[in-house]
């Protein structure tokens, strides 16, 4: 049990300042001075002691439950990774439970913000299936969905981001739509204020910003993992700081795509990863 909160402490505070790392270099790109980078830490904590509001309209309770189901997801991802080194596919039914749980969220408010933003879930969930098939890729490159045994391949076989490069790069797609500022960060762009989370105030709003935080790292953590291996923990921390620093530059210099350019992009992207990389694994 101790091992469980140690990780789960670890991937909260490592994603927290990661996403205030994002913040202050796309800053500096932006020529402007920026937050501190533990500002999104402070941000989530901030709410912990704020008053806890719930509007009129909140389909109650399952409004407040949304919130312990996010977080709980995510703990589950902790565990299955990071603690038990488990299946790569239980990883990935836990980020479609997000999505759902994502799009409950919003709709669980009664805001017209948060239910326009549950509808754009499910357009950006649409655009995500297809990337999803970095799945198959990566049974067929190493025959095995266990992650401890994809880490023993890549010892004798070599990192996978050098024999199945254009899946990386589907996985880095997936990893970039979470990313607050995205291109694909359609369920949160400013025309609907904060998305689903707008009507999530306090504690709330607290519990949600955990759950990204933790969701951020365990992204992160999986790419590094399935595609170079197994590293040690200065190592895993490096390549979070240069994934963190190149999705910041991506959002820094192209601004949130539409719904419709969104789906069309994504799924061109997995489109060309798919048949490129089965290309490379026949031939």
């Amino acid at each position: 049990m101790a091992n469980i909160l140690l990780n789960v402490l670890i991937a909260f505070l490592v994603g927290s300042v990661l996403f205030g790392l994002q913040r202050k270099i796309m800053a500096r790109i932006q020529m402007r001075p920026g937050p501190p980078v533990i500002q999104h830490l402070l941000h989530t904590l901030k709410f912990f002691i704020k008053e806890s509001s719930f509007p009129k309209t909140a389909a109650m309770p399952f409004y407040i439950a949304i919130t312990a189901m996010l977080c709980f997801i995510w703990v589950a991802a902790v565990i299955v990774g990071p603690v038990t080194g488990g299946s790569l596919l239980l990883i990935f039914a836990v980020y479609a439970i997000h999505k759902i749980v994502e799009h409950n969220a919003g709709s669980s408010s009664g805001s017209p913000y948060g239910k326009l933003s549950c509808v754009r879930a499910v357009f950006s969930a649409a655009a995500e299936v297809p990337l999803f098939a970095v799945l198959i890729i990566i049974y067929f490159a190493t025959g095995t969905m266990n992650l401890d045994q994809i880490v023993s391949f890549q010892v004798t076989h070599g990192p996978l981001i050098y024999s199945i490069p254009l899946a990386a790069v589907m996985f880095f797609v997936l990893i970039l739509s979470k990313a607050p500022y995205s291109p694909f960060a359609i369920t949160k762009g400013k025309d609907i204020i904060s998305g689903y989370e707008t009507e999530h105030f306090g504690v709330l709003r607290g519990y949600l910003m955990i759950s990204e935080s933790i969701a951020w790292y365990m992204l992160l953590w999986v790419f590094l993992t399935v595609f170079i291996g197994g590293l040690s923990p200065l190592w895993y921390l490096v390549g979070m700081v240069i994934l963190s620093s190149i999705v910041a530059f991506i959002n820094a210099t192209t601004p949130i795509l539409n719904p419709n350019h969104s789906i069309m992009v994504q799924v061109s992207l997995a489109i060309i990863g798919i048949v490129g990389s089965f290309a490379i694994l026949l031939y």
